[in-house]
């Protein structure tokens, strides 16, 4: 593994993903007052912020173990990282979008379709990393495995775009599912990678 090439585009990506997380905290507005009414109005914001956070917060992770089999930094994986990174830098803005708008399909299908292309970024990465590993059967097992898993993602999230038209409600089960379904890491590759 080239380590300082992949040492360098994860602290590139740490960096990226931390303030992701702290543009969609600075999104959450402080109630006016401290009663339970102010409180209930800012609910819809905190949800879909906390929603966020976790899915956002699951990548991170999925992220940081999927770049520990790269052997390189080459061009291909540099560029489908930086696909991933701006697809993620799109999260906080539709996060306040849904917050603010959470029973607007148009917000909620918004989300979806960067869900969606977070996913398709995702696929593309492994993609990248399969390539490095194509002299080792077992490491490219792996992670084909892993890759059915970010496909059927891609298609819930592809799924809950138009499904948020027919209620807004089964795209948010969709969300939670997913973010649930991911919410232990990629388990960790043998040493032999």
């Amino acid at each position: 593994m080239d380590g300082i090439g992949t040492n360098r585009l994860e602290a590139f990506s740490d960096g990226v993903i931390a303030v992701i997380i702290t543009i969609m905290v600075l999104e959450l507005k402080v109630p006016r007052d401290t009663t339970l009414s102010s409180l209930r109005g800012v609910l819809p914001q905190f949800l879909s912020y906390l929603l966020s956070f976790l899915v956002v917060a699951i990548m991170w992770v999925n992220h940081h173990h999927m770049l520990h089999s790269a052997r390189r930094a080459d061009a291909r994986l540099l560029w489908s990282n930086n696909t991933l990174l701006f697809w993620m830098s799109l999260v906080p803005f539709v996060t306040a979008f849904m917050g603010n708008h959470p029973r607007d399909p148009r917000a909620v299908a918004l989300y979806g379709v960067v869900l969606t292309l977070c996913s398709l970024s995702f696929a593309l990465l492994r993609s990248a990393i399969i390539q490095h590993h194509r002299d080792n059967p077992d490491v490219v097992h792996y992670h084909r495995g892993i890759q059915f898993k970010n496909l059927y993602s891609l298609f819930l999230y592809l799924a809950s775009v138009p499904l948020a038209f027919l209620d807004v409600r089964i795209s948010f089960f969709i969300f939670v599912f997913v973010a649930l379904s991911y919410f232990l890491p990629e388990r960790k590759l043998a040493e032999n990678s």
